[in-house]
């Protein structure tokens, strides 16, 4: 009898172990992520960008607060923040005191539905068999993302929801293109679409959810820079395997990172939070990344065209 009791304790003990690694360390285990993307002319010098996302930002989260405010070590040229920043009504005090030492450079933002609408108690399994797009709407907002959105504005920070803008980065003129959220439907890309200014040296995409039919007509219209969030990288990983889910319509290869779509390059970050209702991380930490645009390499004509042919 008792070596049969051993078994299930066992297992109940590596699943208890496993809960406190994820809730606890990996959770609160923050890294910054560092790409270089070859997008600029040559001759341009390198400029950095640094993207923050999916803070889910709650008042007590003091660890969180204190690294972001870190960040400004890197020296960024720009930040960009890609939406879902409060989990909290009274978060936004909170958030603009982690952000506060970056505020002082060019910044741009667009909201993320928890911005909007506060978390709510769900049942995480479903997400293995469906994306949380077609939960029941709360209709009314219940988060201050225009509070939030306000003290940005009133920072500098450009708000690129459902705009276009064009800015000044380093040496750089940059024109950006951004939409709101995907996920409950205030994307409004025909507001901003058409071809993307060719004389301008960067042209920067930005959106919450990395949906292939907004991210396909950012590409077509010139966007050489994509950048999302919203997936959590999927939160909860398996090692050697990856992302079970992306809780939208990106392939599990690109649910977090530097890849390429079309003709542009993406980022999908993994996110810096959490909803306070699934406060847990597994194979997948929590992250902020400082994307260095660097010059394209040149290209090298082929003269083999040019060659006899014997």
């Amino acid at each position: 009898m008792r070596k049969a009791a051993a078994i299930p304790l066992s297992i109940l003990g590596l699943g208890v172990a496993g809960i406190g690694y994820a809730s606890v360390i990996e959770r609160n285990w923050f890294r910054l992520r560092r790409f270089d993307v070859p997008v600029l002319a040559p001759g341009q010098r390198p400029v950095r960008i640094l993207q923050i996302s999916d803070l889910h930002l709650t008042p007590r989260r003091h660890r969180l607060i204190e690294w972001v405010r870190s960040l400004a070590s890197l020296d960024p040229d720009l930040v960009v923040n890609t939406g879902d920043t409060l989990a909290h009504p009274d978060a936004v005090e909170s958030y603009m005191y982690a952000v506060e030492p970056l505020l002082d450079r060019p910044g741009l933002f667009v909201y993320g539905s928890n911005d909007m609408y506060a978390p709510r108690p769900k049942n995480p399994v479903r997400y293995l068999w469906r994306t949380s797009k077609g939960d029941p709407r709360q209709h009314v907002p219940n988060l201050p993302w225009d509070e939030l959105g306000a003290a940005m504005r009133e920072a500098g920070w450009l708000d690129m929801n459902n705009a276009t803008a064009r800015l000044k980065v380093a040496d750089l003129d940059v024109h950006v293109g951004g939409i709101h959220d995907s996920h409950i439907d205030r994307d409004r890309y025909d507001e901003i679409a058409g071809q993307a200014p060719v004389d301008a040296d960067l042209r920067l995409g930005v959106m919450h959810s990395p949906e292939p039919r907004n991210m396909s007509r950012f590409a077509q219209d010139g966007y050489q820079v994509l950048l999302a969030g919203h997936t959590h990288g999927g939160q909860l990983c398996i090692p050697f395997y990856g992302a079970l889910v992306t809780n939208c319509g990106i392939d599990r290869a690109r649910v977090k990172g530097l890849s390429r779509h079309e003709s542009a390059w993406l980022h999908v970050s993994a996110g810096l939070g959490t909803s306070p209702y699934a406060p847990a991380r597994f194979a997948c930490p929590p992250e902020a990344t400082l994307l260095t645009l660097v010059p394209r390499r040149p290209v090298v004509p082929d003269d083999t065209s040019s060659r006899k042919v014997r």
